[in-house]
């Protein structure tokens, strides 16, 4: 961390473009909000960040601060002072130098703000080149300096060729913003007051200003729900990528979806289709085609395929085959091949789930517990009516409904006795 950095990130904005209620900064990419990678990327370079806010300010606010600690948040005062500009005046910084992010802008990484830090200048703007740099504003640059900064629709024939545009973050001494903040006008078509503004005052009074030139892809402003699915497909690449380095095995990666806090260990294999949400870690495990796992830990186990462990599960050295559901339960040891749901479950190891099976957890007011001991032999189609305790070393016979505790070592089965009538089908079918 440097402690000679104070990070201020702009989230003030509504998104108009992204046609939506939820403020744009809330949108989510791979499980969080995009404000959250801004957020968690100048954490490890300051201690010192201040996130402005103003559209739904209260959401974002609470929003983050289940997230984070030690953030401040400054509401802008977007009626008197709308624009880039205006979000940063009034804000007491701690350190000299402060570096001005955008909230919309989650694909930033801590590699890229320490380049802003290494360069030696008291004021930085990022600048990218793009092969067709058409709708965004130019850079003119001159011996290794930002000399103006040309709006495409005043920019001459000459200008218009220029590669070079604005990526939107800057790092300045703290000085430059106290004496050019309160410079800022609003004399423009807007009427907004912007930190661009600041850049062109610096340049016009002979101080350097210093590019930084970046990469588009780290830079990528998110407006609408097409940045937001191109962001999400970058974020993605980089999650996985980072996962096969560690010893990961995924098989067509592009067709898996893994939310940023996801843990994987251990040479994990996790086959195509597979989604895993919210926290999930998982362990030296095989997670097979199209299952999902939420919020849950999955260790020297298999998973699926087309099986759903839903949140608050913890399975250890246990088999879960196709079409089982688990959810807030705990597996240790245990078997369930196909076709079952087990829910609010505790089962212990050497127990076998037969095909059908079933845990009437829900009694329409409250969920209750089910608690299988080990070596149990759950027969198929069966329902266990929680709550309910089977001790170890049971049977269950097939086509069962367990309404009562049973003890260890017995043999237990609740059927309609088999009843056979003699020529029926001939005669309700009127045949001889």
């Amino acid at each position: 961390m440097d402690k000679n950095i104070s990070i201020v990130i702009l989230a003030a904005g509504k998104g108009s473009r992204m046609k939506s209620t939820t403020p744009k900064v809330l949108h989510k990419i791979s499980g969080k909000p995009m404000l959250y990678y801004s957020i968690k990327e100048a954490q490890k370079i300051s201690d010192d960040i201040t996130v402005v806010i103003y559209h739904q300010a209260s959401l974002v606010k609470k929003s983050m601060q289940k997230e984070f600690d030690n953030i401040n948040f400054v509401v802008q005062n977007h009626d008197d002072y709308p624009g880039t500009g205006g979000a940063i005046m009034g804000i007491d910084f701690k350190h000299d130098r402060v570096l001005i992010l955008n909230g919309d802008m989650p694909l930033i990484q801590e590699s890229v703000l320490r380049d802003f830090i290494n360069t030696n200048s008291k004021v930085v703007m990022s600048v990218i080149k793009l092969d067709n740099p058409s709708g965004y504003g130019r850079v003119k640059i001159q011996s290794d300096k930002v000399i103006k900064i040309i709006e495409q629709k005043d920019a001459n024939e000459e200008e218009l060729k220029i590669k070079s545009v604005n990526a939107g973050v800057y790092m300045m001494d703290k000085s430059i913003l106290d004496a050019y903040l309160p410079k800022l006008s609003n004399n423009n078509a807007q009427k907004e007051y912007y930190v661009t503004d600041i850049i062109e005052m610096a340049v016009d009074d002979n101080l350097v200003v210093s590019p930084l030139f970046v990469k588009q892809e780290s830079f990528k402003g998110v407006n609408s729900k097409y940045d937001l699915a191109k962001a999400d497909e970058i974020m993605q690449d980089r999650i996985k990528k980072n996962f096969m380095q560690n010893g990961v095995i995924f098989k067509l990666p592009t067709t898996i979806y893994i939310d940023s806090d996801v843990t994987i260990e251990g040479e994990s294999i996790i086959e195509n289709g597979v989604t895993l949400l919210d926290g999930a870690k998982i362990i030296n495990s095989h997670i097979k085609t199209n299952s999902v796992v939420e919020d849950s830990i999955i260790k020297n186990s298999s998973i699926g395929p087309m099986a759903r462990i839903r949140p608050k599960s913890s399975l250890s050295d246990t088999h879960i085959g196709n079409f089982v559901e688990v959810k807030k339960s705990t597996l240790n040891g245990v078997k369930a091949g196909h076709l079952s749901y087990i829910g609010d479950a505790t089962i212990d190891s050497g127990t076998n789930i037969g095909a059908g099976t079933i845990t009437c957890n829900y009694d329409g007011i409250s969920k209750h517990q089910t608690i299988i001991g080990k070596n149990v032999f759950v027969g198929s189609d069966t329902q266990l009516v929680a709550p309910i305790k089977i001790e170890d070393d049971v049977m269950i016979g097939a086509g069962s409904t367990i309404t009562k505790d049973v003890s260890s070592g017995n043999l237990v089965l609740s059927r309609t006795p088999q009843k056979s009538i003699k020529g029926f089908f001939y005669k309700f079918f009127k045949r001889s």
